[in-house]
């Protein structure tokens, strides 16, 4: 009885752990790779550093980027952070 005493709250810890960090954010990171690996040309996308642009070609891990003044710019597919507007016109609600 005295060591489920001092092992309880190391378990309780544990699992509060869990559920308060771990598993949310496995959701996000299960989300982040779905929208990644759901782009389509057209999409309106926000880069990891604040660019917005349209995906104007994709590639197997790269995308190619058309911005507002014209010039496409290639980055890596796991550097788009949302997708504001899908190709069909739709919003997407954010997470």
């Amino acid at each position: 009885m005295e060591m489920l005493g001092t092992i309880g709250p190391l378990l309780l810890m544990f699992v509060l752990f869990y559920f308060l960090l771990i598993r949310p954010q496995q959701k996000r990171q299960k989300a982040v790779q779905t929208m990644q690996g759901g782009l389509k040309k057209g999409d309106k996308i926000v880069t990891i550093g604040g660019l917005h642009g349209f995906v104007d070609a994709i590639d197997e891990g790269k995308v190619v980027i058309k911005c507002g003044d014209g010039s496409r710019l290639t980055y890596d597919r796991a550097a788009i952070r949302e997708v504001t507007e899908s190709a069909g016109g739709d919003m997407l609600a954010k997470s």
